[in-house]
């Protein structure tokens, strides 16, 4: 081994590109896949982002451990016919190591990372989530992931779409889910909240003239979570001027039709099924339901279809903090609040009339017995977002309150418009054949909403807190309070 370090300067080789530079000599700067100690010849499998390549050593290598960064240089000679390696893209060459240096010496590590990693303990895949993202599969994923971002970009972009990025730091707002909240150090007692989605920033993009707007939107929602769902998501969120729901539905289905198949994915249908939402509660007894056969789930197809025809309003749930803080009137929103409803039901809807049979121009994508998107044509005239939120009970303060700047903004020329949000991350787990999110999502959260790698939520010194204006309850106290509210909810 060198004493001398590695030249920074050193023209590197990929692993990919070894094979046709045969009786060259090249640098080469991977991992330690694996390693076998044969006595005076040690093998090393070195591994980087391009694949894997047999390297030999002639009494050397042999202090080097599993997942050390090597530099290596060396010359690629060709193998003997009878020791190709036809499962691997370098099985016909392999490397004769001239020199190498440890870059990185790993010592044991704490999980395993060879093979799917399915049966390890999820708090130690997340803890050593760095260590977890090593394996094949989860490479594979990312790779899958960045590919179908790039390819829904550039069907947007051919479609004369313009991406836009909209503030994290927003204003809460009534969209379904509770908020994560953060405190203003410059307005003590005031606060942000975390966007839900970019909802009302897209429509007063469209408010602004640019008619085609989108983006890779980060979501954040304190919801339960569950396999398929966590504090955080990215969406494929765009909107459109001068539009009905005919047209998003057709523009949305052809990109993602395009987008899926430049990824490699199949389609069960190359035009996708509309079913109403009545429909699909008589057929499936859901509005998210699963089309294919047992064959197309064999051959990994997705099944796309649309549903429409919702009901704006629901019966608050009781047992939904959320709908009973949003629903004052007893009434709340089944999507969000910013749809417009049908113009057949229009005159009901702005005379606060037979609520439960008025219908939004709303309309879910889902695919494989998931929601993958859902949308709506938006109000776009103050009269009509103002008579959704006096449906639900609010006085003319509390809408000032809440959407005033909304209703400023559809006062002064607002076009009819419509969109869609697309899970990005149900899109890549459904691609990628996983179940759940967390094989698709670089640094997930664990089940009970710790983060990866980093210990939060984590306690904050008291220093930092009186900076904030905040101070925390006692520990007792929160637990009494949290007893006090199941006692409630049992009681009623």
């Amino acid at each position: 081994m060198t004493e001398k370090k590695v030249s920074p300067q050193a023209k590197r080789t990929l692993i990919v590109q070894t094979p046709k530079k045969i009786d060259e000599e090249v640098d080469l700067f991977g991992w330690v896949d694996a390693k076998r100690d044969h006595g005076k010849i040690t093998f090393v499998d070195l591994r980087d982002r391009t694949g894997k390549v047999q390297c030999v050593g002639y009494q050397q290598l042999s202090e080097v451990t599993p997942e050390s960064v090597l530099w290596i240089h060396g010359k690629v000679k060709k193998r003997p016919e009878k020791l190709i390696n036809a499962d691997l893209a370098t099985g016909t060459i392999e490397i004769e190591v001239l020199d190498y240096q440890i870059l990185n010496r790993s010592r044991e590590l704490p999980i395993p990372i060879a093979g799917n990693g399915y049966e390890i303990n999820e708090e130690m895949r997340l803890k050593y989530r760095y260590l977890d993202l090593r394996r094949a599969r989860l490479q594979k994923n990312l790779h899958l992931r960045s590919r179908l971002a790039q390819a829904i970009r550039t069907e947007l972009f051919a479609r004369d779409f313009v991406e836009i990025e909209t503030p994290m730091l927003t204003k809460s707002t009534k969209e379904g889910s509770r908020d994560f909240i953060v405190p203003s150090r410059l307005n003590p007692g005031k606060f942000y909240a975390l966007p839900q989605s970019p909802q009302q920033y897209k429509q007063l993009l469209m408010t602004a003239g640019f008619e085609r707007y989108f983006q890779l939107a980060r979501c954040i929602r304190d919801e339960d979570l569950r396999a398929d769902r966590g504090f955080e998501h990215t969406q494929v969120d765009l909107e459109m001027s001068f539009v009905d729901q005919s047209m998003v539905m057709e523009t949305v289905e052809s990109m993602v039709k395009a987008a899926i198949q430049q990824v490699g994915g199949q389609l069960k249908d190359e035009k996708f099924p509309i079913i109403t939402y009545q429909q699909a509660l008589k057929r499936f007894g859901a509005d998210k339901f699963d089309l294919r056969s047992a064959a197309d789930k064999a051959a990994g197809k997705l099944a796309f279809a649309w549903v429409i025809d919702f009901p704006f309003f629901k019966k608050v749930d009781e047992n939904d903090e959320a709908e009973v803080r949003d629903g004052k009137s007893g009434w709340t929103f089944t999507h969000n609040p910013f749809s417009q409803p049908q113009e057949q039901f229009l005159a009901d809807h702005l005379a606060g009339e037979q609520i439960e049979q008025i219908l939004t121009a709303q309309y879910d994508l889902v695919c494989n017995g998931y929601e993958v998107g859902g949308g709506s044509i938006r109000a776009h005239q103050p009269e009509v977002l103002r008579a959704t939120f006096k449906i639900m009970g609010y006085s003319d303060e509390e809408i000032e309150a809440s959407v005033g700047h909304m209703l400023r903004a559809f006062a002064v020329g607002t076009p009819p418009h419509g969109g869609i949000a697309l899970g990005l991350d149900r899109l890549v787990m459904l691609l990628a054949g996983e179940t759940s999110l967390k094989e698709v999502i670089a640094f997930p959260m664990t089940s009970s909403g710790k983060t990866s790698v980093m210990d939060a939520p984590a306690a904050l010194p008291p220093a930092q807190l009186a900076e904030l204006s905040l101070k925390t309850l006692a520990k007792a106290n929160m637990q009494h309070d949290s007893q006090r509210v199941t006692e409630q909810k049992k009681k009623k």
